[in-house]
Formats: structure tokens, C-alpha cells, sequence
């Protein structure tokens, strides 16, 4: 968990200039998340991490990103326009899908995407609606051969990706008509925070290079391990040591790559928490108290602009602006104004006591937090600010106005 950003005072002139509740992100925290995690890794050769655009859709952060040499992560059409838009074209894209409709295959192919399949009958699909790739990659799931986690769920009872005799008859199918380069790919966790998890996923995707490779006499050019490296939520815990799994990837690679005579394979990952998640807070204002058999603090934001402590019962620390350093001796539900009693940031939460109008700080809520939003009872979703390098704050993203929530109505029957 990282500090807040600014001082109380600073926040309080921020948010004369844009009302509560906003998402906060720090440019330079974010960069500098992405340098580490490819210094990590830079011993395995052609290293690339794909940001997953969907923890964070913002154009403003994809560019950053993409300037620390990150590729992109996009699974749909909207997201692979917003990586066009910012200038990235060809493999600095990877178009990872499912259920997946013929017109964004065909953007994925002009943009010169690396196409990920997540089923074996995407491949004929794909051929007839947008023309075979000159590389093909599918998902791999392993079903009960390896452990999913608590969020992602057991891969056997998961929709992504094809069982090993699909990987089989796909790579085939695409061998025989033609295609020459080829890639595999997996994404089986979410925020885990074991490095071990990890390790054990490149020994299984190597393995499966090494099989595929000689059982169909093709080459692979890539293993993609997905991301899903998680992030310390709570005070105490330690961020993943990204050291201790490169270098366990890298034994994998040299046992089970180098030491087989295979070809050089490039090594991707597709993390977006690890990178936005730890630098972005959701700004929001205690607005009314409540004390009935619990004590309730409302505030300003609702389940509508953050939806994982709802959702997934997710633990989001939070700072009172400005009394950080006052005693935490009461309790509170801190809660939103939705008709929905999961509308909750925090259950049965020590905090300094509470007056109307106290700012809250919800801690990393940088990646999966304003792009997972939603209007439910008409909420509005909010604005998203850059703190930049030098000190400046500005705008990347307006809040909704009531003019953006009638603009798809048709008044006239």
C-alpha cells in the first residue's frame, strides 16, 4: 500500500476544481512500476509485458505505458482502437478475445495484432472472416491439471482457452494451411501474490513448447504466461518479489527450452494491476452518518465507481484525509448511496472518528476500479485526474454528466 500522493491541503484545493467523488493516478509511481518489472525480467530473451488494457482503459496511462515499452493487452474492438490511437500498431498489440465477433478480428488483422484464440473453432472463423494470420496462438487451459485461484476459479469450470488435444488439432490445422509462426499462452490467476504460481505455469507452457514442437515438427516464437501478479490491498503485506520469479522462469527456460535445442522463444507477460493498480486512488467525501445497529458512513462514491469490495468482498485500504495520524477507535461500515446493500467499501473498519465532509482516500484502486464502473440506479461515473512527474495535475477523463446518460435515449415512440 503507497502513501497518498499529496499533502491534505493539496487535496482540498483539488478538489475545488473537481468535485468529489475522482480517480487520482501517479504518473511517475506507474512508470516506474513498469521499469521494474521489465529490470526483473531482463534476462529473458525479448521480454515484453502486454498491458492489460481493460484494468485500466485510459489513454493518457496506455501512452505512458507504451513509452516504458510495454505492448498492449486488448480484448475488444474498443480497446484495440484505443491502442491505434495512441500509436501502436502490429505486435506491440496483442488482441486476446473470446466469443469473439467477426468485425473486431478483422481490426485486430489490419492493425497487424497477434491474434490469441481461445477455442479451437476460432481458427476456420477467424480464416473465413478476416484471412489467416502469419501467426497463430491459442489459450491454453489446463483444466484439473493445475489450480486456478480464488478469483479466476478452477480452470476446469473456466470458459478461456483449449484442452491440450485442441492445442493439438488447432496448431495442426493451421500448420497444414500454411501458417509458419506460432505462439502459446496462458492466464490461469489473478492477483496471486506466490511466485511460485508463476514458475510453475512456465514450466507448464515450456513443456507444452517442447511437446507441440516435436510432436508437429512447427516452431514456436513466444510463450505468453498471462499476468495476474496481485498487489499487497492490505497494510503489512510485501509486494511480489518479481526478482525471485524471473529467475525461476529463467531456470525453467534454460532446463526446458535451451537444454531440448529449441528455438529462441520471447517471453511475454499481460500484467495491468501490478503496473496502475497501487498508484490510483478513488477521492470521495463522507456525506451523511448513520448509526442504527452499526455505525454508517455514506459517502459520495458508490459500488458504481469502485465494484470489487462489492463484488468479491475485495479489501481496499482507506485513508481519512488529514487524519492519518489521529487514533483509529471507531468502527464503521463506510457505504455508497445505491438501492443494493453490497453498496460497501468497508465493513466493520477501524477509522478515526468521522464528521461530514471528511475526504476518504480508497487505496489501490488503480487498475479495475473506474474501468469496471457501471450507471446502476442512474449513478454517474466519475473523473479520472493525472498527477504528473513534475507536481501538475490534470484532466484525462471527465465525470459523466446527466447529458451523457439520456444521450442513447429515443424520446419519441
Amino acid at each position: 500500500m503507497r502513501p497518498l500522493p499529496l499533502e491534505p491541503a493539496e487535496f482540498d484545493a483539488l478538489t475545488q476544481h473537481y468535485p468529489t467523488p475522482f480517480y487520482l493516478y501517479d504518473a511517475a509511481g506507474i512508470a516506474a512500476s513498469a521499469r521494474a518489472l521489465h529490470a526483473a525480467f531482463a534476462d529473458l530473451p525479448g521480454f515484453c509485458n502486454y498491458f492489460a488494457v481493460k484494468a485500466t482503459p485510459t489513454p493518457q496511462i496506455m501512452a505512458l505505458l507504451a513509452a516504458e515499452g510495454c505492448g498492449m493487452d486488448c480484448s475488444s474492438l474498443p480497446e484495440l482502437l484505443l491502442a491505434e490511437r495512441i500509436g501502436l500498431h502490429g505486435e506491440r498489440i496483442m488482441f486476446s478475445s473470446n466469443n469473439t465477433p467477426a468485425a473486431e478480428y478483422a481490426v485486430a488483422r489490419r492493425l497487424g495484432a497477434l491474434i490469441n484464440l481461445d477455442a479451437l473453432d476460432q481458427l476456420p472463423f477467424l480464416a473465413a472472416h478476416a484471412g489467416l494470420p502469419p501467426l497463430v496462438c491459442f489459450r491454453y487451459n489446463p483444466g484439473a491439471l493445475r489450480e486456478g485461484n480464488a478469483i479466476i476459479g478452477r480452470p476446469e469450470e473456466a470458459k478461456f482457452g483449449c484442452t491440450r488435444e485442441q492445442l493439438v488439432a488447432g496448431y495442426a490445422a493451421a500448420r497444414d494451411q500454411g501458417v509458419q509462426r506460432f505462439g502459446l499462452h496462458t492466464m490461469l490467476a489473478s492477483n496471486e501474490r506466490d511466485p511460485h504460481y508463476f514458475i510453475t505455469t512456465a514450466h507448464m507452457l515450456f513443456e507444452q513448447v517442447a511437446e507441440l514442437s516435436a510432436t508437429l515438427n512447427i516452431r514456436f516464437e513466444f510463450v505468453n504466461l498471462g499476468g495476474g501478479i496481485g498487489i499487497p490491498y492490505r497494510p503489512g503485506e510485501q509486494p511480489v518479489d518479481l526478482q525471485a520469479i524471473a529467475a525461476g522462469v529463467h531456470a525453467a527456460y534454460q532446463a526446458q527450452i535451451v537444454a531440448n535445442g529449441l528455438h529462441p522463444l520471447r517471453v511475454f507477460l499481460e500484467c495491468g494491476r501490478l503496473l496502475t493498480g497501487p498508484h490510483g486512488w478513488l477521492i470521495t467525501r463522507v456525506r451523511h452518518l448513520k448509526q442504527t445497529y452499526r455505525r454508517y458512513a455514506g459517502v459520495d462514491a458508490t459500488m458504481a465507481d469502485l465494484m470489487r469490495p462489492g463484488m468479491y468482498g475485495a479489501y481496499h485500504h482507506l485513508s481519512v484525509i488529514g487524519k492519518q495520524n489521529l487514533p483509529a477507535d471507531t468502527w464503521y461500515d463506510v457505504v455508497g448511496s445505491l438501492c443494493e446493500n453490497n453498496d460497501k467499501f468497508a465493513v466493520n473498519r477501524q477509522l478515526p472518528r468521522l464528521e461530514a465532509g471528511d475526504l476518504l482516500a480508497i487505496h489501490d484502486a488503480g487498475a479495475h476500479g473506474r474501468a469496471m464502473g457501471f450507471n446502476y440506479n442512474g449513478k454517474l461515473r466519475p473523473a479520472e485526474l493525472l498527477l504528473a512527474a513534475d507536481g501538475s495535475v490534470r484532466l484525462m477523463r471527465r465525470a459523466e454528466t446527466i447529458d451523457d446518460y439520456f444521450a442513447t435515449l429515443v424520446w419519441e415512440a
